[in-house]
């Protein structure tokens, strides 16, 4: 039987965790289930419009082309972000671009409602990144990060907006953590 640590991605965790801040804690191992879905999702629309139209008789080399722009770009709608915090900084790569903002020195953040729920995060550097809060509350590893840079821009005086926000994202947090450890130890 192996620890813990040796389960994938547990270097992972361990980087993240070190003392100085200076490893990098990621969505990884969720965002490669998500990457595989993504590709199912739009492999399977392609298949089943090419059949559609095979079956029909109607299939012309413009249609299938049609039919994998259409797949294509499911796929580029269901692309997952990379989040990964290293240090100050929180990246967030998705299939085109890259957004970057330095955690201790941001100057808001805010949460849009809507369809899908983003947090959007700026610094005074002029960077901007919008996360799914979902991806905070999966992996506390990044929240923690990202709280600890806001704590400190808040005591500095720079975060001008969003301490509401961050209380709220923050307990959010705390109370699935603390449902998914007894869900793990059986006392749910």
């Amino acid at each position: 039987m192996g620890r813990r640590d040796d389960a994938p991605g547990g270097q992972l965790d361990a980087r993240a965790k070190e003392p100085g801040g200076t490893g990098e804690a990621t969505n990884d191992l969720e965002r490669v289930q998500e990457l595989r879905g993504a590709a199912c999702c739009a492999g399977l629309l392609l298949v089943f419009l090419l059949l559609l139209d095979w079956g029909s008789g109607l299939i012309t080399p413009w249609r299938a082309l049609l039919w994998c722009g259409l797949a294509g770009l499911l796929y580029a709608v269901l692309y997952p972000q990379r989040v990964s915090v290293a240090g100050n900084w929180l990246t967030t790569r998705g299939l085109v671009r890259v957004h970057r903002v330095r955690t201790d020195l941001l100057v808001s953040v805010r949460c849009l409602d809507g369809v899908s729920q983003r947090l959007v995060l700026r610094d005074c550097l002029g960077g901007r990144a919008e996360i799914d809060p979902k991806v905070l509350v999966r992996h506390p590893q990044l929240w923690l990060r990202l709280e600890r840079g806001a704590r400190k821009a808040a005591e500095d005086g720079s975060l001008l907006c969003g301490a509401t926000a961050l209380r709220r994202l923050s307990e959010r947090v705390h109370r699935e953590t603390a449902h998914a450890v007894f869900r793990v130890s059986g006392l749910e």
